[in-house]
């Protein structure tokens, strides 16, 4: 009796520990995977599937890994950075974290764009150079809370995911073909490579690992044997079930694209815009399920995924400054400069190649995020696998060895 009203009372702490792998969660289905999804499903149909599912699996061991970093030792990722390494090799550290955070905000500067585009017409250009407005008044409206703030967000962005998963019915992909995608890995065609390093790039980021060992901490968790381990095995629950939605939601939009860009009756028009698929064009895929609607929807949720990706993106600056050279910025002047730096590129590809070369240009910034990826990876292997600051929760050889 005793032991069935413990397991109850554990199982309902898990509550208090939800809202860390949700929130980094959304870095999985922001606008760089949207187009890099759209992108391999329009031109490779299911082949790359087995990208997004090798990604999500070794996320949720590197997401795991971060948290309990977080919990069994008090302090996250860029704080055990500055007191491990030396000078140099911590200050290189810390601008490769910011170079990522800044390829990481191309996209979410590039989407926020498109959807003022699709919402108003407004030239991609110009809403370049808004997108920096918008997030400073979102950043202003957290101050009525920022919790309800993210629930309404994340509510839209589940909504175009439930458009994607409705639009499934309609779409009809070969079921046979879609499991051959994830579990037959292949590299078929020119570009296919790229693609493939992209879809990397814009599932596992490495600003996410210093975000999520720096939320955990935002928990009052007993420091106790119980309580540690109750905190770590709660936050794989939570870190595995938000990645398993934003995995299905990645797979959806792969097998939507492909299913309707590689259909036999598809028309003149959509066959056109499936040939340089970019976020502008792609509300036509939600046609048979919202008519009319399908754009203004698609914007208003394209539009809620990068503005809550920029939420994240300045948290994670604020931990990685803070970790790296125990400095604060406010959250606003913080968030300035980042998305200054990734204005500027934005803007310039904007004027030159159109919408058509702001939708390349988030595919090279997700390129160099899988590139960044080790510099953020590695400290997080060496530390987690260290007995003295581990103790029992020490990485083992097969999570070692795995990742």
């Amino acid at each position: 009796m005793c032991t069935s009203f413990m397991q109850k009372k554990s199982w309902k702490n898990l509550f208090a520990y939800m809202g860390p792998g949700f929130l980094v969660s959304i870095a999985y289905i922001d606008p760089g995977n949207f187009e890099t999804d759209l992108q391999s499903g329009a031109q490779y149909k299911y082949e790359l599937l087995w990208i997004i599912l090798v990604a999500s699996c070794a996320a949720l061991v590197i997401q795991s890994l971060a948290a309990n970093l977080g919990v069994v030792t008090g302090k996250h990722l860029a704080e055990h950075c500055r007191n491990e390494y030396p000078r140099i090799p911590n200050f290189i550290l810390w601008v490769l974290a910011e170079i990522a955070i800044v390829a990481c905000d191309i996209p979410e500067v590039i989407g926020t764009a498109f959807a003022l585009n699709m919402l108003f017409k407004i030239p991609v250009w110009i809403g370049v150079l808004l997108t920096g407005l918008s997030t400073l008044v979102l950043l202003a409206l957290q101050q009525y809370g920022v919790r309800k703030l993210e629930f309404f967000i994340a509510f839209l962005v589940c909504t175009i995911a439930g458009c994607f998963f409705v639009e499934l019915g309609y779409a009809k992909p070969d079921a046979k073909e879609v499991l051959k995608g994830l579990f037959v890995p292949q590299l078929k065609g020119n570009g296919a490579a790229g693609l493939a390093i992209s879809l990397l790039g814009a599932m596992v980021m490495p600003h996410n690992l210093f975000l999520h060992s720096a939320l955990v901490l935002s928990r009052k968790i007993p420091r106790s044997v119980h309580g540690i381990k109750e905190a770590c095995r709660f936050y794989m629950i939570e870190s595995g079930f938000a990645l398993v939605v934003a995995f299905l939601i990645n797979v959806s939009v792969i097998s939507v694209s492909g299913a309707v860009c590689n259909s036999q009756n598809i028309s003149a028009q959509d066959q056109e815009n499936c040939k340089d698929l970019d976020l502008n064009k792609a509300s036509f895929l939600l046609k048979n399920v919202l008519g009319s609607w399908s754009s203004k929807l698609f914007a208003v949720a394209l539009l809620a995924s990068g503005q809550s990706s920029t939420i994240t993106g300045t948290y994670a600056g604020q931990y990685v400054m803070q970790g790296f050279l125990d400095l604060r910025l406010e959250p606003w002047l913080r968030n300035f400069l980042t998305r200054s730096l990734a204005i500027v590129p934005s803007l310039i590809v904007a004027l030159i190649g159109g919408s058509s070369g702001a939708g390349k240009l988030i595919i090279i910034a997700s390129m160099i995020l899988s590139f960044e990826l080790p510099f953020a990876l590695i400290p997080l292997l060496k530390f987690t696998s260290s007995k003295t600051k581990m103790g029992i929760y020490v990485n083992s050889t097969m999570v070692f060895t795995f990742t």
